[in-house]
């Protein structure tokens, strides 16, 4: 476990993030997904304090593990990231308008968060192996 100083403070601040695109749209294609997290990252870390720690991009959903400072609300720090990526990946691919029927959003209004605390390496690896482990059927014994 890794704590933060800061002027008068010392925290361990991490979350678990999760957020969706709008109508749950299957837009997040490796090549495009790449471009994202390239974009998540650097705009969640220009917020003073911000290190996205952990980041994985599904087809129709983003996980992300960060450490937020307690100096910004959790919310806030998702409404930029969010609001601010949507810019961006919007300009760079114009064909969004046509999967979102004009609307200017990429992402759906809600999101999950969750603090990290003592399994932080366990949902660490939950994250970055997430693809592994969804892709598949299940395999049942009769």
């Amino acid at each position: 476990m890794q704590v933060t100083y800061s002027g008068h403070s010392v925290y361990h601040t991490v979350y678990h993030i999760v957020f969706v695109t709008k109508y749950r749209r299957k837009v997040l294609n490796p090549g495009f997904a790449k471009y994202t997290h390239s974009v998540i990252k650097e705009i969640a870390e220009k917020v003073d304090g911000v290190l996205v720690d952990e980041l994985n991009i599904q087809v129709d959903h983003i996980h992300a593990v960060m450490v937020i400072p307690p100096k910004y609300a959790v919310s806030k720090v998702i409404e930029i990231v969010k609001s601010q990526s949507t810019k961006v990946i919007r300009k760079k691919f114009p064909w969004l308008d046509k999967v979102y029927f004009g609307t200017p959003s990429l992402w759906s209004v809600g999101y999950f968060v969750s603090s990290v605390g003592v399994n932080e390496e366990a949902i660490k690896n939950y994250v970055k192996y997430q693809q592994k482990q969804d892709s598949g059927q299940a395999k049942l014994d009769f």
